[in-house]
């Protein structure tokens, strides 16, 4: 990438340039932290149940549910202040509360502090992956974008295929509360590495107010843009069918379906396919544009949605045709997730904070509460699961109708188009 000079923002931080390599590295890393507080425990959700007396199997899943619930509430406040006082300013302040909340996990005395201290972090962590998403629109536009989220994901995707792992064998060597000092220190690393080396990318010029008329007047123009709304709302039911099956996979695929001690690695594989999807979507995005890939994943996502709830429907299912089936529908979800953030986020430049958030918060919180009710609907079965995929599929591609006014594989944006308005300034 070539590097264009502008005026030095506010509390830049750092002066010297990022790599594409060293770029991507960080944002994927910034926004693992909030996927290492919710894959790495997946496996110690017995452990917790046993450890803390629960009586109810499913409490578990709140360990993960709580989480996600208020990383979804919390999307909604740090794109605005990064719009006022900067990316990096957050983006530090939020590692830090990442940290300090492990330590409160760590030593949490009753299943009601722990419940405290996840939902704390998880409104810590919605930074976590807010910030990645607006410093990338400080950055790129349009299907560039999509290509640079694409290895964002890629990378980012490495944290699904080794964190259940780690948490595995955290547990065959100590307790589930060393999980949360594995959490920590990996919090003080990202901490150190941006420290060091992000630059503010919050162009001066594109300073906002604290005002909360201003603030709501830009989520207002975010909620209302025709192009974009679809996008975002699509996201969130999407969203909502991974949530389901994330609270409820260990009891799924652990215990209904016997993989037992497997099921890290069965869950690392299926992410480990998925980064794969990521890798070819950054390939083929700028040939193919962001709308013609993520439609044509999305009416894929369908029809394996529905074939899949038909054998779940025989009783025939079992975990070999379960993981394969689930692992590519999930890679569909890898082609619509990048391709519909960087498309919602298009038409927003001087408001990409503020435009972050409210989409953020709207594809987490919505997808927290509504995969949290698909993970307690859990019968012993992947029907629920795979119901709700079906149904996210139906209503999504109602929705990216509505956007694209009833037409489908449009190409907006010809092959390399990059709208100049920002360059990718500090990046080389």
């Amino acid at each position: 990438m070539s590097s264009s000079p502008q005026t030095e923002p506010e509390g830049a931080g750092p002066r010297f340039a990022l790599s594409e390599f060293e770029f991507v590295a960080m944002m994927a890393s910034i926004q693992a932290l909030q996927a290492v507080a919710i894959d790495i425990m997946l496996p110690a959700l017995g452990a917790i149940s046993k450890d803390l007396h629960l009586v109810d199997p499913n409490q578990r899943q709140l360990v993960v549910g709580v989480f996600l619930i208020c990383a979804g509430l919390g999307s909604l406040f740090p794109g605005s202040l990064s719009d006022r006082f900067g990316r990096r300013k957050v983006v530090l302040t939020s590692i830090c509360g990442y940290l300090l909340l492990s330590f409160l996990c760590a030593i949490a005395g009753s299943f009601t502090l722990l419940l405290v201290a996840r939902a704390v972090m998880g409104l810590c962590s919605a930074a976590l992956m807010v910030m990645p998403m607006t410093i990338l629109r400080d950055r790129f536009e349009g299907d560039r974008m999509a290509r640079t989220q694409s290895m964002i994901a890629m990378t980012f995707m490495v944290v699904p295929m080794i964190a259940p792992l780690l948490g595995q064998t955290v547990l065959l060597v100590a307790g589930w509360r060393w999980i949360f000092g594995i959490m920590g220190v990996a919090a003080v690393l990202v901490f150190g590495w941006a420290f060091l080396r992000l630059p503010e990318t919050l162009r001066p010029e594109y300073r906002q107010r604290i005002d909360p008329v201003a603030i709501v007047t830009n989520m207002g123009l975010a909620l209302r843009e025709r192009a974009a709304i679809g996008y975002f709302l699509g996201a969130a039911f999407i969203q909502a069918a991974i949530f389901g099956y994330l609270n409820s996979a260990q009891q799924l695929v652990g215990e209904h379906f016997a993989a037992g001690t497997m099921f890290p690695l069965v869950f690392g594989a299926m992410a480990l396919v998925m980064a794969g999807t990521n890798f070819i979507n950054s390939r083929i995005v700028v040939r193919f544009g962001a709308r013609r890939v993520s439609h044509a994943a999305l009416v894929c996502y369908l029809v394996l949605s529905v074939a899949h709830l038909a054998l779940a429907f025989s009783g025939k299912e079992t975990l070999a045709s379960f993981v394969p089936i689930m692992t590519l529908t999930m890679c569909m979800m890898s082609f619509i997730g990048a391709n519909f953030q960087a498309i919602s986020l298009q038409p927003f430049a001087r408001i990409a904070g503020a435009a972050a958030s409210v989409m953020a918060f709207v594809r987490m919180s919505f997808g927290s509460i509504i995969g949290s009710l698909i993970g307690q609907a859990y019968d012993g079965t992947p029907r629920p699961i795979i119901g709700a995929m079906v149904a996210a599929g139906v209503i999504t591609l109602s929705l990216v109708l509505y956007s694209e006014r009833g037409k489908l594989f449009r190409r907006v944006n010809p092959p390399g188009y990059y709208a100049g308005k920002i360059p990718p300034q500090g990046i080389e």
